[in-house]
């Protein structure tokens, strides 16, 4: 339902109350015992009893005068008036049911120059078939989904589903903010570049169309840091049936330093929690995240208040726990064995984590190991 005015809200003021009481809104699962988050939009103790109050008062409107005026919004964009929108060149089509492979759409971004992309969002015209997307950056010279033609979606296999290596500009889910960085720390689109747009379309009995866009903020000065998109993922688990409580791990030695900025866990729809935990070098553990409970339909990135400093050798750790149990009201099939799969009733264990680096640095450099004191 529609929450601008008074007059939307005001039907909707035990249902809000009640909501807002259960904590169920506004969305927000980190567990407050680990870590502050700049994106952090649950309310205070005060503001549930002041929107209760106001509910058991009868909803009162008050002072229409006094009402802050509506939000104004630039062609549907959260971000600012873009720079520059890169698109899908033709609508594709969802059909009503079946099984729908992801699909990959080539957009060139005919940048001439390399750039510094400080904002950007992704907005899917058709958000009900859209459970997720991942927008790569094929740099010149790369192989991959070579036979695609420019804006013609093409079906890909699970060794794409990674983006075979290469960079992530953005992601949307439900419930995903707009990517902005602070200034002097952006995202870098070498010239040349193509978009890989990876849709990954669900059926929900209506056909549809979807044309999804990006619009990107340029860094209005080169930046310091450049900002990495990392993929901790296990692929090889095997989630048996029935089981409410199942644990995957993953991790990964950090080969040089870097500044943790955000995090975005991803499971489908027998995720239950989520955790990042590191090891320094001095065997001292501390966890950063986490998410209890994870909710499918609320995939939130956690925006730290404050980057989280990893000096070279850190071991960065992921867990997720799986209810696979009849218990969980999401849970396509709990007789059935869970393994990895693109499809929401298959599962998926990702910890993507945003991290900065120094902006002369490449991928390949940040993946290489230093010699001690080699700095960054």
């Amino acid at each position: 339902m529609p929450l601008i005015s008074y007059k939307d809200a005001r039907p909707w003021a035990k249902a809000i109350r009640e909501a807002v009481l259960l904590k169920r809104m506004p969305p927000w699962f980190a567990d407050p015992r680990y870590g502050k988050f700049s994106n952090d939009h649950s309310l205070s103790e005060e503001q549930i009893k002041t929107v209760a109050a106001w509910a058991d008062a009868g909803a009162p409107e008050g002072d229409p005068q006094s009402a802050p005026k509506p939000q104004a919004f630039t062609d549907g964009w959260t971000i600012p008036t873009p720079d520059k929108v890169l698109e899908m060149s033709g609508e594709f089509d969802v059909p009503a049911s079946g099984k729908i492979d992801y699909q990959y759409i080539i957009v060139p971004t005919g940048f001439t120059e390399d750039k510094w992309v400080q904002m950007v969002e992704v907005r899917p015209s058709n958000r009900a078939v859209v459970h997720h997307s991942v927008i790569f950056l094929r740099e010149p010279g790369s192989k991959w989904l070579s036979h695609a033609q420019p804006g013609v979606p093409v079906s890909g296999g699970p060794a794409d589903t990674g983006g075979a290596g290469n960079e992530i500009l953005s992601i949307y889910t439900p419930g995903m903010v707009p990517d902005v960085w602070e200034p002097g720390t952006a995202k870098q689109v070498k010239a040349g570049t193509d978009l890989v747009i990876q849709m990954h379309y669900t059926a929900n009995g209506k056909a549809g169309k979807d044309k999804t866009k990006v619009g990107v903020i340029f860094a209005k000065q080169p930046p310091t840091k450049r900002v990495l998109t990392l993929l901790p993922a296990n692929t090889g688990f095997r989630i048996p049936p029935g089981d409410p409580n199942y644990r995957v791990d993953t991790r990964v030695r950090i080969p040089n330093p870097t500044e943790i900025i955000s995090f975005f866990p991803h499971m489908h729809l027998r995720g239950k929690a989520f955790e990042y935990r590191v090891t320094y070098p001095t065997g001292e553990t501390q966890t950063l995240l986490r998410v209890d409970p994870y909710k499918f339909d609320w995939q939130l990135s956690y925006q730290v208040e404050k980057p989280v400093v990893l000096p070279a050798g850190t071991v960065f750790e992921c867990s997720a726990w799986f209810d696979n149990s009849p218990n969980n009201p999401n849970n396509p099939d709990p007789a059935k064995e869970v393994r990895w799969g693109e499809q929401s009733w298959e599962e998926m264990m990702i910890g993507f984590v945003d991290v900065a680096i120094d902006a002369t640095w490449t991928r390949r450099d940040f993946f290489t190991p230093k010699p001690a004191g080699a700095g960054n």
